[in-house]
């Protein structure tokens, strides 16, 4: 089977977006499928990988954003479609990539993935607090309609979380598909909790061992809501001393940088890009603080609960999905003070116990490898049906 994929938020200086193709790659080529990749990037290239081959088209700089790029001139893409000619096309966003995707009118399975929803990403993250959710929506009808239209170019939608497709199936979305997401079991276990890393880890933050440890792992971006994680250890700090330990970076850095400086015991760690040191670090933390509410999957609370760390989420999206009140605590998104008392009362519980449960509820989290043979799985259903559909209309 021939895959292209349209990927318009493949970045070259990492993320989560590339992590997963690059996994991709390796798994097309495991599983005996072509991938071509398409990413918009700084000059016209291709590159041979595993599994394949990723082909960059040169785009104009998103201006937000410095390391992501966007598809321009629709026809440098049709042109590479057609010249591959693909059993499967995805388009991979909602916005430009995916829109020139849908638009292609070659004789192959075209399915749209759904990483995101950016009514959650994007307004209901900005405007929690000042609107509720349900007029936030009816505010971004237009877009609810575009995405409608959108929807109807491609065979089918893929979806990584169950409570995305409930949500995109009220608004009027067809063909919906949920292959959930998964993590490297390989890495991500039980049993990597390490003392001596959880000190040093609190002495970056200014304290001993008697104190808390809590941690935050993903992108510096407004959806991940880190600056509100701030005032929520800084307001649970007045019941117990906590440290917080924050992985990660993005382009609102500058700003989570600002925000750190005014609170206590803080450590800004930037990414960890060795997955093992990420592990420990992960199984080392007393709890996983989570921001986002706006998150197909949740792919640090998957982490956390498979290292045996408990973790306290938004009551909504994929993290919310994942959690279990066995090892979890929840809280309203986006409200600091309800994040607090979460956060204190899932460190009154006993530590050992909240890991044991975190590890059965893992046992229902799959590995990488079983989302992309569903995934390829669900296209080579969809290629035969497409195959059998052309016959009986004489076109094969």
């Amino acid at each position: 089977m021939k895959i292209v994929d349209v990927s318009e938020f493949y970045s070259p200086t990492g993320g989560g977006v590339r992590a997963y193709v690059d996994q991709k790659f390796k798994m097309a080529a495991k599983l005996g499928h072509a991938l071509t990749g398409r990413a918009p990037g700084t000059e016209n290239r291709s590159e041979n990988r595993d599994g394949g081959k990723l082909i960059w088209v040169e785009t104009p700089q998103l201006p937000f954003d410095k390391n992501y790029r966007m598809f321009w001139r629709a026809q440098d893409v049709l042109a590479l479609i057609d010249s591959e000619k693909p059993d499967v096309l995805e388009g991979s966003s909602p916005w430009r990539g995916g829109y020139i995707a849908g638009m292609w009118r070659g004789n192959a399975v075209k399915m749209l993935f759904m990483h995101a929803d950016p009514v959650a990403v994007y307004p209901q993250t900005l405007l929690t607090g000042r609107l509720k959710p349900d007029t936030i929506d009816r505010l971004f009808g237009w877009y609810w309609s575009y995405l409608r239209r959108l929807n109807a170019r491609f065979d089918g939608c893929v979806v990584a979380g169950a409570w995305l497709a409930r949500r995109f199936e009220t608004y009027g979305l067809k063909n919906l598909h949920v292959v959930p997401f998964g993590v490297e079991r390989g890495w991500f276990k039980p049993g990597l909790r390490d003392e001596t890393l959880r000190t040093d880890l609190l002495a970056r933050c200014g304290l001993g061992p008697d104190a808390a440890l809590v941690l935050n792992v993903g992108r510096h971006h407004p959806e991940k809501r880190v600056g509100m994680l701030i005032d929520a250890v800084t307001k649970a700090q007045k019941t117990r001393p906590m440290g917080f330990y924050v992985v990660g970076d993005g382009f609102i850095h500058g700003a989570i940088e600002a925000r750190a400086s005014n609170a206590r015991h803080i450590f800004l760690a930037g990414w960890l890009k060795d997955r093992a040191t990420l592990a420990r670090t992960i199984a080392s933390a007393d709890v996983v603080l989570h921001g986002s509410s706006a998150e197909t999957y949740g792919f640090a609370v998957a982490e956390a609960l498979c290292c045996g760390t408990p973790v306290v989420v938004p009551s909504t999206g994929g993290a919310a999905d994942l959690a279990d009140p066995t090892c979890s605590e929840t809280y309203p998104a986006g409200d600091a003070e309800a994040a607090a008392k979460a956060l204190i009362a899932v460190l009154e519980r006993d530590r050992a116990g909240l890991s044991r449960a975190a590890a059965v509820a893992a046992d229902r989290i799959g590995g990488i490898e079983s989302h992309f043979e569903k995934l390829f799985a669900l296209y080579a259903e969809a290629v035969d049906q497409h195959r059998t559909a052309k016959r009986k209309d004489g076109v094969l």
